[in-house]
Order: structure tokens, then sequence, then C-alpha cells
């Protein structure tokens, strides 16, 4: 398989955990309903294919590369859907861009995008055909921040991506508007949310894409909610009063997700988390 080599499949089993019952409204029921249909897919492959899978790194600061440094030869995404087919898997949760910025669909928002790149593809626009001919479903992953992004900090800190909302905004509308209809968002919150609110980033969702659930897998650290990438829920107790949690309880009442990850390269302690 040497395509997939080339970047990085995981399969991982999604969990989610939602917050305490807000009333019986119709929209409460399409919320739980929507929960639902995503927990139920179960298994499913996570590809992160980015800037990262030519520096062996977890994260890649890299305002200072451009495309080129995405050095990829070849892209066969039938390969990764037939695979995931016959692997029993029910969809592809496929990175769309992590928080160098880095894109893999034709975007009109940044010349750092996969079409100008040595590949010259818009691997998204692929999949997407892959996932349809092998009748898979597909799911994006999307950094909310952005190292590219005006008040971005460089490092491998976990915070400081910058603030660009209307960037932001474009971005997720050609992702809900050109390439079929997406299972599910998955909202990464690491370096900072881009601008806009986790209420505010679901609503401008499902402006175009009704249907689409969204989970974020940070946020603040509270109760019930599993909020890190390694699986583990925050510590037991009353749920804190942060304001996601008004938010994801009141307004949107959302889910958070959280991912069961496993080490893919080696680190100087022997692992990586993901």
């Amino acid at each position: 398989m040497k395509n997939v080599a080339a970047g990085v499949a995981v399969v991982l089993v999604l969990l989610w955990a939602g917050g305490s019952a807000a009333g019986n409204s119709v929209e409460r029921i399409a919320d739980e309903v929507r929960a639902a249909q995503i927990r139920d897919l179960r298994f499913g492959m996570f590809i992160c294919w980015s800037f990262s899978t030519f520096s062996g790194r977890e994260w890649t600061p890299a305002q200072d590369k451009d495309a080129s440094y995405f050095r990829a030869t070849g892209c066969d995404t039938d390969q990764w859907a037939q695979v995931a087919r016959e692997a029993g898997m029910r969809y592809i949760l496929f990175l769309t861009k992590h928080h160098d910025g880095f894109c893999l669909w034709d975007t009109a928002t940044t010349d750092k995008k996969v079409t100008n790149s040595p590949l010259g593809m818009d691997v998204l626009a692929a999949l997407r055909r892959s996932c349809d001919k092998y009748g898979v479903k597909l799911a994006l992953y999307f950094s909310e921040g952005d190292w590219n992004w005006p008040g971005a900090v460089d490092g491998q800190g976990g915070q400081g991506g910058g603030h660009d909302p209307e960037t932001k905004k474009a971005q997720l509308k050609e992702l809900c508007t050109r390439y079929g209809p997406i299972e599910f968002f998955w909202m990464d919150h690491a370096v900072g949310d881009g601008g806009l609110s986790h209420v505010e980033t679901v609503e401008w969702v499902h402006r175009f894409q009704p249907n689409c659930f969204v989970g974020f897998n940070h946020g603040q650290p509270a109760g019930r909610l599993c909020l890190r990438e390694r699986g583990r829920p925050g510590p037991l107790g009353d749920a804190g009063a942060s304001q996601y949690n008004k938010q994801a309880e009141q307004d949107y009442r959302g889910y958070l997700v959280a991912e069961f990850t496993y080490p893919i390269l080696p680190t100087r302690k022997g692992g990586a988390d993901w």
C-alpha cells in the first residue's frame, strides 16, 4: 500500500459525549438523532497527510514554508477508499488543513495549497469521487486556528493560532459547497478558534450543510465532557460554568469528540500521540 504509506492513516473509534438534556424541542431531538447516527458509524479511517508527513513531527510551524514543502509525488484515493471498504469501515475522516495552514483542497483563500505543490491535484476532490465509488462516507477534519493568520504565535506550545474569521468562514464555505455531502466535521481547537466561537462555527456550517454533524475535540476543561485527543475525559465532578458549556448546553447543545490514538511515529520517548 505504497500510496497509503505516503500519508498517515489511523483507524479509530469515535465516542461522542454530550451535555445534559435541555428540553424536548424539535431542535434538541434533531441534535440527538444526528449524534446517534454519527456514533453508530463506529469504525473508520483517519487520514492525516500534510507538512508533518515530511517533517516527521506532529506539528510543523510553517510560516516560512510554501506549498513546495509538500513533496508527495503520487496519490491514489481509490486505494484509500477501497481499503476502507474492504476493512469494514464506514467512513473516511480526512485532514483538510492542520495548524500549519496547508490546504489539501483547491482553495481560493491562500497559495499554501495542494494544487500549488509538486503533486498538483485537488486531493479532496479526488477522495470525494473515490468515497462515492466505494460507498464510504466522507468526513472532514479542520483546524480552527492557523499559524498564518494575524496574531499567530509560532511554536509547539499548543496556543496562538491567529484569528481571521472571514478566511475561516470562506474556507468552511468552500468545503461545504464544493465537495458534496459531509457526514461530519471534526473541528480541532488546539491552537484557538480562529476568531469564531463554537456556536458561530456550527451555525455557519449548517447554513450550507444543515444535516452535517459538527464536533469539537477541544474545549474548556469541564466534568462530563471528553476533551483530549488521547481519549481521556476531564476530572469527574460537577461541570464547570465555562462559556463553552453554556453555549453547548443552552444555545447549541452540541458535543465534543474523544478519540483513541496509537503511536505511529518513533520519538525520543518511544512513541507519538497520534
